[in-house]
């Protein structure tokens, strides 16, 4: 195949990605703004909805696992396929439910949606990263991973017109879920007609590979997921990503409760400033993918680089956390500063712990590895973050959960420090060692 061809190819790729990350973040936008329209319409419980989303992300957990031995074995078509059908149901499904009936909501919506989504991060990162390594990984992730702050962006305006439809009444919000019930379903049907194998099933290789007579890195070793997770690396991995989530899903869940209890902001005010984090993301997330990609190039060591990104991103994390607290004396401008610094490290920190990984253990063994990785972070970070958010919060004021997140992403930091540039030395290390043992 031609080059023009191959590289046509990887764009499809990044733009598979681009949607499969769209309707993922877009399932968790679009919650923050439903939830208190379906507790007014349905007169449901007020920790409900909340419960039916801790629900989903479980599932999602699990599901993220699966999906990644779906695509290490047939790639990411049929995952993102299964994405479609699954988070359609997921909004369809649900605004059928009868306000007699709660508990169906929390099966139909925890299930279908859980599903659905789990099916869409690690086939989004994982196929990616097959494509594109080196000092061209980030560059590509950034740009799909911008399909994340597109959707808190554009889904919020598609949503409010429908909730504040007097004509729509209590069923607003069930309006509003067709909508995106049609919105992600097209959009995954067209990920999945996009999507493409690894390179090697075109007879290809990734991009970002040294040029021909540089040094080039030795074959990749296949890892199962056992392997791996007697390894350090993968275990720092998780724990500097699973702090972040928490500090993260704290801010997503916390922060217009914190302007408009702590700082005095009018809800509108505060929403806006809550959308200001995803437009920033639209410019942070390409910008910052160019940035750690220069990073590989300038060091010559992608693991290198990548452990430097996982430094900085978190540090930016927990120092957007001191501004924000400074927000609190209802300053618009110092809020602003605080979504830039937010975006900046929600630019960095997903993407940039799957590209340690995969440059740790390669790309023909990510799929596995980084689904379980995904179970273990997904299935704690964002429902202890979320958790404690609201339980610090429930004193009256929200400036002690905005002090645990800045302590998770400081947590997190210490944690990138202690990442080894490489599972292979580990390896040898504990090889030698019982080789001492036995003699």
């Amino acid at each position: 195949m031609d080059e023009k061809n191959a590289k046509r190819l990887g764009l499809m790729v990044v733009a598979a990605s681009w949607l499969a990350v769209f309707c993922l973040f877009g399932f968790r936008s679009s919650f923050s703004i439903l939830n208190p329209v379906m507790i007014q319409g349905t007169g449901w419980p007020k920790t409900l909805p909340s419960t039916g989303y801790s629900i989903m992300m479980s599932v999602y957990a699990i599901t993220a696992f699966l999906s990644g031995m779906i695509i290490d074995k047939w790639g990411t078509r049929p995952a993102y396929f299964l994405g479609a059908i699954f988070s359609g149901l997921g909004f369809y499904l649900t605004s059928l439910v009868p306000n007699e009936q709660p508990g169906l909501y929390l099966l139909v919506y925890g299930l279908f949606a859980g599903v659905g989504t789990g099916m869409l991060w690690v086939s989004s990162t994982v196929s990616v990263r097959k494509w594109y390594v080196g000092k061209a990984y980030a560059t590509w992730w950034g740009i799909a991973f911008a399909g994340a702050p597109m959707a808190q962006v554009v889904l919020s305006l598609v949503v409010k017109p429908i909730l504040t439809n007097p004509e729509a009444g209590a069923d607003s919000w069930r309006a509003a879920m067709r909508v995106l019930a049609m919105i992600v379903f097209v959009a995954l049907m067209l990920a999945a007609l996009l999507a493409k194998k690894s390179p090697e099933a075109y007879n290809l290789k990734p991009f970002g590979l040294p040029p021909a007579g540089a040094n080039k890195p030795a074959e990749e070793r296949m890892w199962t997921p056992g392997e791996a997770f007697k390894t350090f690396p993968i275990w720092g991995t998780v724990i500097a990503f699973l702090t972040a989530m928490v500090g993260e899903f704290l801010i997503w869940t916390q922060v217009v409760r914190y302007w408009t209890v702590d700082a005095g902001m009018d809800l509108a005010t505060a929403t806006n400033l809550y959308i200001f984090i995803g437009i920033s993301g639209i410019f942070t997330m390409p910008i910052f993918g160019r940035v750690a990609d220069a990073l590989v190039a300038k060091f010559g060591h992608e693991p290198k680089a990548r452990k430097t990104m996982l430094i900085f991103a978190p540090a930016v994390g927990a120092l957007a956390c001191l501004v924000l607290l400074a927000s609190g004396r209802g300053s618009f401008a110092i809020g602003i500063v605080a979504c830039v610094l937010f975006a900046i490290y929600w630019a960095i920190e997903p993407g940039g712990c799957a590209g340690y990984a995969g440059s740790i253990y390669g790309r023909k063994s990510l799929g596995k590895i980084w689904g379980l990785a995904t179970l273990i972070v997904m299935g704690i970070g964002p429902a202890l973050g979320t958790y404690v958010g609201s339980a610090l919060g429930a004193g009256g004021s929200y400036v002690p959960s905005i002090w645990f997140a800045f302590s998770a992403f400081v947590i997190s930091t210490v944690a990138a420090t202690f990442l080894p540039l490489s599972a292979e030395v580990e390896q040898a290390a504990k090889a030698v060692s019982k080789a001492e043992v036995k003699a």
